[in-house]
This record gives structure tokens, sequence and C-alpha cells, in this order.
């Protein structure tokens, strides 16, 4: 096994022409002026370079150029920006760490808010934290570590964005035990589409709070979260499993489930050097320094390779962080700037392993890239409870990622993947499965309608109400 395999192996499931600016409500200088800024301390710049940036995203798939980027110095002066908007007929979407891959936080001839300018961390108390929606998610882990508590659910890539991952759900490692990120927030701060701050929660304008959260930008732009914490633990045993088949994955992996032998249960589908499959289940266990788990009875009447079995424990920051291995080495190889072709869903306990075993049928390792993988892995879904994340309706689900990580950028390589994806996606939807929209393939707004289902009428109204100019995050198309 090569080094960088073996680095791919172990490094988690992560795993997102210049034109003049015209003159209607915008300035045409490179940089505004004082004065002439939406909002007091906001920078409303239309420099080329800039707007070149701001045209595409993580995914390189979609290019859409923006007519400025705002940079906020406070959060009101996003309500600033959002009435100037309103005013205007301008499109505007917000933009965290530009991790959408298929142009989501893009705005043609609108404009992008630079989420990144507005990123403070504020208090960390014993039960939960207040942060301000541009900072990462790893800047939240180490603020809240240093005080021995952590968010319960982290995303396996900790440099996303809070507002970027609560407006689409943002889903974990530990989420068959505590759900989305989304079901962690006590209170959040947004600016609507009309340019109002408001405060949200479960029994403050409830409706902006259940629209917002996985609402996909079309309500309002998150300024401040607060979120919920837990205990963290010390330190984190991780294993690994390598299985012969599908069939034998499928199977352990629902008795880990079961049982819940482990704090988060993963696996994927890893593209082999013959052309065919290997199967993967991950594994781990929190525990503190007085406690380590015993490995036999963790694994106990598991089926999988032993001898292949990779059994890792270092501390729960170090875990926490180990996708960064992974961003280390894609970067050395030049593909973390490839194009990023993604499709990830969710499919029917009842039926995963058909559908799972289907669709395998039909690709390729070429379909996947050396560096991809498809992540595969069984959930309850009894922990889930934002009423806008759409999940099969049954008790446990399996989320069917295909992370492909193409060897080049050559387009016509990368625009067959985004086809296959779409079919995919149909063969998913189908046989009863449903997205986690951020994936690569175009929607239509029939296909946003089928996709929320009875919940759209929530979204609608929400979306009437805070946002009646139709301003807010123009690429997902949903209305």
């Amino acid at each position: 096994m090569t080094s960088d395999r073996r680095r791919f192996l172990t490094a988690g499931f992560g795993a997102t022409a210049a034109v003049a600016a015209c003159t209607s409500g915008l300035m045409t200088p490179a940089r505004s002026h004082a004065g002439e800024t939406p909002s007091p301390g906001g920078d409303l710049n239309s420099d080329p370079n800039v707007r070149a940036a701001a045209a595409q995203d993580f995914g390189h798939l979609v290019h859409k150029q923006p007519r400025a980027v705002f940079r906020p110095a406070t959060r009101s002066d996003i309500a600033g920006l959002m009435r100037h908007a309103a005013q205007q007929g301008l499109k505007v979407a917000a933009r965290g760490q530009g991790h959408s891959i298929y142009g989501r936080a893009l705005a043609e001839d609108g404009i992008v808010i630079d989420m990144g300018t507005v990123n403070t961390i504020h208090t960390v108390q014993p039960d939960r934290i207040v942060v301000e929606a541009g900072a990462t998610w790893g800047s939240v882990l180490e603020a809240t570590l240093a005080k021995g508590l952590t968010p319960p659910v982290l995303t396996n890539y900790l440099g996303l964005s809070i507002g970027g991952t609560i407006a689409v759900g943002g889903i974990g490692a530990t989420s068959s035990r505590h759900g989305m990120q989304t079901d962690q927030i006590v209170e959040l701060d947004v600016v609507t589409g009309a340019g109002n701050e408001l405060k949200c929660s479960a029994t403050s304008n409830p409706d902006l709070f259940n629209a917002v959260r996985a609402g996909l930008g079309q309500c309002g732009i998150i300024t401040q979260a607060t979120l919920r914490l837990v205990r963290a633990p010390d330190r984190v045993r991780r294993y690994q499993l390598l299985y012969r088949d599908l069939a034998s994955l499928t199977s352990d992996q629902r008795r880990a489930l079961t049982e819940q032998r482990f704090d988060q249960l993963q696996g994927a589908l890893l593209p082999d050097r013959d052309g065919g499959w290997r199967y993967q289940l991950e594994g781990a266990v929190f525990y503190d320094r007085d406690a380590a788990p015993d490995d036999k009875t963790v694994l106990s009447k598991f089926s999988d390779d032993r001898s292949m079995a990779v059994i890792a424990d270092q501390t729960y920051h170090d875990d926490a962080f180990a996708f960064s291995k992974f961003e280390t080495l894609l970067r050395s190889k030049g593909q973390w700037f490839n194009p990023q072709p993604w499709l990830l869903t969710f499919l029917r306990g009842s039926n995963a392993q058909e559908v799972a075993s289907e669709i395998l049928a039909r690709l390729t390792s070429d379909d996947i890239g050396p560096f991809g993988r498809i992540t595969y892995y069984p959930l309850f879904t009894s922990a889930f409870r934002t009423p806008l994340v759409r999940l099969p309706d049954e008790g446990v689900v399996f989320p069917f990622n295909v992370i492909r990580i193409p060897a080049s950028n050559e387009l016509a390589t990368v625009e067959l993947m985004v086809a296959q994806n779409r079919l995919l996606y149909d063969l998913i939807r189908k046989a009863g499965g449903v997205q986690y929209p951020v994936g690569a393939f175009p929607m239509s707004v029939n296909d946003w309608n089928d996709h929320f289902g009875s919940s759209l009428p929530l979204l609608a109204a929400a979306k009437r109400r805070h946002d009646p100019g139709n301003s807010l995050t123009p690429g997902y198309n949903v209305f």
C-alpha cells in the first residue's frame, strides 16, 4: 500500500471573464467611498479580480459573475445591504467559506456577501456558545475544547462555516445519536430578505427559525448562532475494518448500529486497483483516560478481515481535525482545486443494499477518481427534528454519497459526471431516497417541490413573509 493510499484510507469521511459593473444602484469605481456604501462600515467592492474570485465555489463547476462583493464590518451592515438590494431588485447570496459545489452561493449580476468578516466567537458557557455565522466549526471547536466542551455534531471537515452548514442541515458522524447540527441550535440572529434583523428560536419567531434551518438560504441570512454544547471526551479509539463484499459490510454495520457499539459509525465503498471495490466500516468509541474500550468486546462477532483492521487511538481534538491531513494530501497533488462533482443522498434502510449494489454496478473507479469514495452507512432517524431536513420515512436510513475527486479538470469528463449524478439521483428518488441538498446536478422548481414535499408550505409561507422580493440565494432555483 502506498503512503498516499494509506493517508487516504485513514483520513476519515469528510469530505466544496470579468465584466464591467452595472450602474443600477451600484457605484462604478472599484471600491466604494464614504457615504456610498449601503451601510456604515461595510465595503462594497466591484473590482474585477474580487468579483471573479466570487464567481466560483469549491465545486469549480458553475461560474456566475456577481456585480459586486460586500464585506460587512458588523452584522447590521448586512441588514443595510439587504434593504439596498431589495430596493434595486438585486439578487444576494451569502458566502461563508465558499464550499458549495454547484453554484448555490453564487449570484449572477447580483451581490455576494463575504461572511468571513463576521466571525467573532462570543461567550462560551457550560451548555452553549454564541458565535457569528462566518466563523468555522474548527474555530468553534478550539474555543469550546478550551473549556472541555464540544458541539454534539461536527462535520468531518471543520473548515466549513457555521451559517453555511446550518443553511443545509449539517450532518456529522454523531448524527445517529444527536441529529443534524440544525437540531443543536438554541437561537439564531437572522437578517431577512426584506432587511429586518430578527432573533428567532423555537418560541420566538418560530416560523423563521424553522425556515432558515436547512432552508437553503431562501428566507434569511444567519448572522449569529447560539449552539448547544456537551462535555467533550478525552480520547477517541477508531476502528477501520475491511470486508469481502457489500452484504457483509451492511450486516455488520446494522449490528453495530442496533447494539450501539460506536459513538461514531460510518463506512465507505472504495475504488480498488483491480477495478472492483473495497468495503470499509469505520467506528469510533469516545472515552476518558481511565476507561479505555476493550477491543475484543467492541469487535465481537464481526465478520471483517481482521488481519486488515486498523485501530488508532488519539485525542478527541486530533481526531476531529483528522480530515486536514486529507486536505493537505489533495492540495499537494493539485486536486483540491479540481472540480468536485459530488452527489449526496439518503437511501431507505429497507432497500439500501439493493440500491447501492445497482449503483455500484454502474460505476467504475474512473467515475470516482483515485482519491474518491462512496460513503455508505446506517443511522437512526429518531434524533432528527428539523422540519426542512428531508429523510426517507423510515427508522433507519443510509447516507449514500458519491464523493468524486476527478484526476483532472477535463471539461468533458466532469460534465459526464454531473449528468451521471442526475441519473443516479432519479434512480435513488424512484427507490424512495432523497438528496442531501448540496449535490452537483441541476434541480428544477418542480424537483425542489418534490424534495420538500409536505414541508414545502412551511418554507413557501416564510419566503413570502420574509423575502417577498425573492432576493436571496438564487443559486438553488427553489422559487
